[in-house]
């Protein structure tokens, strides 16, 4: 027999848990779960819909897949077994009985990954050594996904990325953009107040600092492989140590620079309005005593990110052209950090120069 939760699921939530009851019946039987004795949502993630399982066959993590394609999915999930057989701790998916590590089931793709048992730890409530041991995580995984381990699953990386940086005049115009939509709304919400309210201290910002966009269109720095969301929603700690990387769908080449940067701005108070400058010094500290990367590469990722920041509307985007709210809650809090960034960018350059 199925057992669910008794949480009440809204919006896409409700539409997540309905597909997957109609789902599981079949999914238990291609992955062999057995019985399936427990569902429950996981409000954590913000892209795919996630459950936990427990089953006759043990528990597990269920995903539906629904930010990239499945090929990519398939492709993502076979770099993770061979990560996990370079000793990182990442979950290795489960096989269908075909042989497949996605199952489809009228339309819709899922895997399937055994259940690691641990917490998400976030902003400051990590240690200053645990702060450096996230940056060495990092490290490690960088060397992992452009190792011998993983060659024939990604191609080679290229030398040098291209780095576009939204122009001033693209980003005030986006900002136009949305104050005219939520100007012709006929009912206004408390959020279309508020956005209405950043959008403005944002062309602001734009007019103050527009003639400091990052010059030209090339990273400087090592460029490979990368996570491309390692931060507290996906990565677990017990015990005081990390036990899971969570959320591979994002494997991209980047500048092992940037991710560094949005890592540290995202799990060291970003989402909080500021940055906590220590930590993030011995998160960098520790990242470079796995990767050589050199401070001009760093600084070059850090006044990049801070730009992108600075031009970029991502939860308008969601929240308006998609009507998708899930991501509602990080608006005003990314305002509030951009604008305390701005004012301290030296400081933040100075906090991700620190030596291992």
């Amino acid at each position: 027999m199925l057992g669910v939760t008794d949480a009440t699921f809204d919006g896409p939530s409700a539409a997540r848990y309905s597909e997957i009851a109609e789902d599981l019946a079949l999914l238990g039987e291609a992955f062999g779960l057995g019985e399936v004795r427990e569902c429950g949502f996981l409000s954590d993630g913000l892209m795919n819909g996630n459950w936990r399982l427990d089953t006759a066959e043990g528990s597990f993590a269920l995903k539906r897949i629904m930010d990239v394609p499945l090929s990519l999915a398939r492709r993502n999930l076979a770099v993770l077994s061979a990560l996990a057989d370079d000793g990182l701790p990442v979950g290795r998916a489960r096989v269908s009985s075909t042989g497949d590590t996605v199952v489809e089931v009228a339309g819709r793709g899922y895997c399937v990954i055994p259940w690691m048992e641990g917490s998400h730890q976030p902003g400051t409530a990590l240690s200053m050594e645990q702060a450096g041991d996230l940056g060495v995580l990092l490290g490690r995984i960088h060397q992992g996904l452009n190792g011998e381990q993983v060659a024939g699953l990604l191609p080679p990386a290229p030398a040098q990325v291209t780095v576009s940086a939204t122009t001033p005049a693209a980003a005030r115009t986006e900002a136009n953009r949305f104050l005219a939509l939520i100007a012709g709304l006929e009912n206004r919400t408390a959020f279309d107040a508020e956005a209405v309210a950043a959008l403005a201290e944002r062309k602001v910002l734009l007019e103050k600092y527009g003639s400091e966009r990052p010059a030209g269109d090339v990273a400087v720095g090592p460029v490979g492989w990368t996570h491309g969301d390692v931060q507290h929603r996906n990565v677990l700690w017990r015990d005081g140590a990390i036990v899971g990387v969570i959320d591979w769908d994002r494997i991209r080449v980047r500048p092992f620079g940037e991710e560094v940067a949005r890592t540290a701005t995202v799990q060291f108070g970003g989402e909080d309005g500021f940055l906590d400058l220590e930590r993030t010094s011995a998160f960098v500290a520790g990242y470079r005593s796995v990767v050589p990367i050199s401070v001009p590469a760093l600084a070059d990722a850090v006044e990049r990110l801070w730009w992108k920041r600075m031009s970029d509307y991502w939860q308008l985007v969601f929240h308006y052209d998609r009507n998708d709210h899930s991501c509602d809650h990080l608006f005003l809090p990314a305002e509030r950090f951009l604008a305390w960034w701005s004012e301290r960018r030296d400081e933040v350059q100075a906090a991700f120069a620190a030596m291992p």
